[in-house]
């Protein structure tokens, strides 16, 4: 489980850089986040299902497509809320009795 949440730390880490990128592009970035940012949303949506996911999607789409808001590392913040801030109670360990003859 812990190599799973770190992927998607990884992951979010480079959707964050490729978002911010485009403010680096002068004239060409503002219109290379009218394709990132559905792009951004579908990826967002795949990493986090269910209610939380949607709802983030819906929110990564919106700071990309509006100007100046490139530089918030939304993918960051929701795997931040998701296991940091958020913890959601794990599973127990389960106990499997052998017999030994």
């Amino acid at each position: 489980m812990k190599l799973f949440k770190n992927k998607l730390f990884a992951k979010g880490l480079v959707y964050d850089l490729i978002g911010m990128a485009t403010v680096a592009i002068p004239f060409v970035g503002p219109f290379l986040d009218l394709l990132w940012a559905p792009y951004a949303a579908k990826k967002m949506r795949d990493m986090y299902p269910g209610r939380k996911g949607k709802l983030a999607s819906v929110l990564v789409f919106i700071e990309e497509i509006l100007p100046g808001t490139d530089i918030i590392p939304t993918f960051t913040l929701m795997y931040l809320y998701t296991y940091v801030w958020k913890k959601e109670p794990m599973m127990q360990p389960q106990v499997i009795e052998v017999e030994s003859y």
